[in-house]
């Protein structure tokens, strides 16, 4: 069977260096780094102190009051991203056959905090089991998307994809195959994580997995610096509306970009640490290119998992050269981490969405703190240092990957 062609028609974000798509766009070319002391508990016993929260958010700004506190944070994202990109879609949602509607989306680990509360109000008591009773379903990473097909009545596939820090990329894939196959018309993917608290930070300091610049957080996140000493956590939301081209075309949509591929593959190797050779990166970048029918030297910027690792970034960039070669040097290459911090679950969300705006503007964000060179790192790799470079952007790849080696990889291209 031919398989149909994907687009992109709606974006809505919700970052913590902005709130919309438009403010995240604009805190992107800027160089805003989203990093800042934690203000959601005491953190004074905490190795790392700082993280990049969302600011200036309120839920019931979006929400109604009742509806908001039956959703853990991760489910509220879900729905204010998911709403602006239907809203910037310009879905006439009574005229759609709600039939061939999905939702898809990602979640690396779900109702973090709610959990959290829920054990620690237990632990504090008599022993007497007493929860609230939505705690399960506030908890369940599987109810973001279940909350947004509720809201709008979208009756097609409807599920979460759980894959670490790559879930919201393989949810983006998953999407573009249901409408390339012909299961659906349109589809609401992304993602959303809200883990920045006393148990998220805790256990990821407890990995050493974390920045520990206290004396410095808006610098912490520092992708490819020969400085670099861990990920900053971040939370919020991105999301999409993919749509199958001749259905965008009929209703008169605006089109960002097409959904040219995308590719999964597992290192293989190791329950959170990278291969060093990068070799499961190489095959889902390869594979990426295969199922879009595209050659390597086509593709003109890469925004990379780049979390700030001081083994991660390293294996990916020499993944990028087996795969590109000597076009590797003439990709611009970034790490949006740098300013939103490491999103999880969100993260091939919102990285998607920076790819497909890059294009869309013909512009690439930079990868912002760069001060020290690495002598692992090819020096004529172009990483987009410290300021945002004009480029015409026809292809544009986002590279995702989680613990224990899942590795997710989304290619956009211009509309012909």
């Amino acid at each position: 069977m031919e398989l149909k062609r994907v687009v992109v028609t709606g974006l809505g974000a919700l970052t913590p260096i902005g709130n919309t798509k438009d403010e995240y766009w604009e805190g992107l070319v800027s160089g805003k780094s989203g990093a800042a002391p934690i203000t959601y508990y005491d953190t004074e016993k905490f190795k790392t102190k700082f993280a990049c929260e969302l600011k200036n958010f309120n839920a019931t700004d979006f929400l109604d009051r009742k509806e908001a506190r039956k959703m853990d944070k991760f489910a509220q994202y879900a729905m204010v991203a998911s709403d602006e990109a239907i809203v910037d879609a310009k879905l006439n949602v009574d005229e759609l056959n709600k039939l061939r509607v999905g939702v898809i989306w990602g979640a690396g680990i779900g109702g973090l905090e709610t959990f959290q509360q829920e054990v620690l109000n237990f632990a504090a008591g008599d022993g007497t089991p007493r929860f609230n009773p939505f705690f399960i379903p506030k908890m369940i990473a599987d109810i973001a998307p279940a909350n947004i097909s509720i809201k709008y009545g979208f009756m097609g596939p409807n599920y979460t994809t759980v894959s670490a820090c790559a879930s919201s990329a393989n949810a983006i894939f998953d999407a573009l195959n249901m409408i390339r196959l012909g299961h659906c018309d349109v589809v609401v993917t992304g993602g959303s994580e809200a883990a920045v608290t006393i148990a998220g930070m805790g256990g990821f300091n407890a990995m050493h997995a974390l920045s520990t610049r206290n004396e410095s957080p808006e610098t912490a996140s520092r992708p490819f610096d020969g400085t670099r000493d861990g990920f900053v956590l971040g939370e919020g939301a991105g999301a999409l509306i993919l749509e199958e081209y001749e259905h965008a075309k009929a209703r008169g949509a605006k089109i960002y970009a097409e959904v040219a591929g995308g590719g999964l593959s597992s290192d293989a190797h190791h329950m959170t640490a990278p291969h060093p050779e990068g070799v499961g990166v190489v095959e889902v970048m390869k594979n990426c290119l295969e199922n879009a029918g595209l050659n390597p030297e086509d593709v003109d910027h890469i925004n990379t998992h780049g979390t700030s690792t001081p083994l991660g970034d390293v294996a990916e960039l020499k993944a990028i050269s087996k795969v590109f070669g000597d076009h590797a040097k003439a990709i611009n290459i970034n790490s949006t981490k740098s300013m939103t911090g490491h999103l999880l679950g969100a993260a091939g969300a919102i990285e998607a969405i920076a790819s497909i705006l890059a294009i869309e503007h013909c512009v690439v964000p930079p990868t912002i703190n760069h001060t020290t060179v690495d002598e692992n790192i090819d020096p004529e790799l172009n990483l987009t240092l410290n300021k945002a470079q004009k480029r015409d952007v026809k292809v544009a790849m986002s590279n995702t990957f989680g613990f224990g080696g899942h590795n997710a990889c989304v290619l956009f291209k211009k509309i012909d």
